[in-house]
């Protein structure tokens, strides 16, 4: 099965793939360390980096590994952030997901609005079993954006990151089909 980065559309949201015409916006983001406070690694610094992460966008859908969607408001374009499918196994129907907001998006639900059309799409499109995701235990709004998405914390990673020389544990919440079908009949 080849991966076709999907363009979808929610009530407010347009996921549609990257273009190198974001690479201004999407540096903005990465740059912004309220916004990268729980990240894995430090803000970037350099304007290549933006080329870059556009290209790696391309290249895992190439390379059958994953998909990167933009998130923008549909009544004004606005460039919101970003979601990713990725880690794809089609052997042990498996993903994770990720993404990232810019700080005015923040708490009017976008990320869950997101997660839940991305998980639509990849649960039917990659005959996914498993979805996991992995995030800093400080991150608590994160947090509830998966468990309002159907996730259920497994476990945590114990000193896992080093961020900026700050040491923290990462939770692992997963998905699996049976749960997320019970889970959408319970909405």
């Amino acid at each position: 099965m080849s991966l076709k980065t999907p363009d979808l559309r929610t009530e407010r949201l347009h996921l549609r793939p990257f273009r190198e015409s974001d690479g201004e916006e999407l540096f903005s983001l990465m740059t912004d360390r309220d916004v990268l406070r729980y990240w894995d690694e430090p803000a970037w610094s350099n304007q290549e980096r933006a080329t870059r992460f556009i290209d790696k966008c391309h290249a895992m859908s190439a390379d059958d590994v994953g998909v990167r969607v933009v998130v923008e408001r549909l009544d004004d374009g606005a460039f919101l952030g970003w979601c990713s499918v990725s880690r794809w196994n089609p052997d042990f129907r498996s993903a994770a997901v990720g993404f990232c907001f810019a700080k005015p998006s923040w708490g009017h639900g976008y990320a869950t609005e997101v997660v839940l059309a991305m998980l639509d799409w990849a649960f039917d499109a990659l005959d996914l079993n498993r979805v996991q995701a992995e995030l800093d235990t400080r991150n608590l709004a994160c947090a509830r954006v998966l468990e309002k998405s159907g996730f259920v914390r497994e476990g945590r990673l114990r000193q896992d990151c080093i961020v900026d020389g700050d040491v923290s544990d990462s939770w692992i919440y997963g998905l699996i089909a049976s749960d997320r079908t019970r889970f959408i009949a319970d909405c």
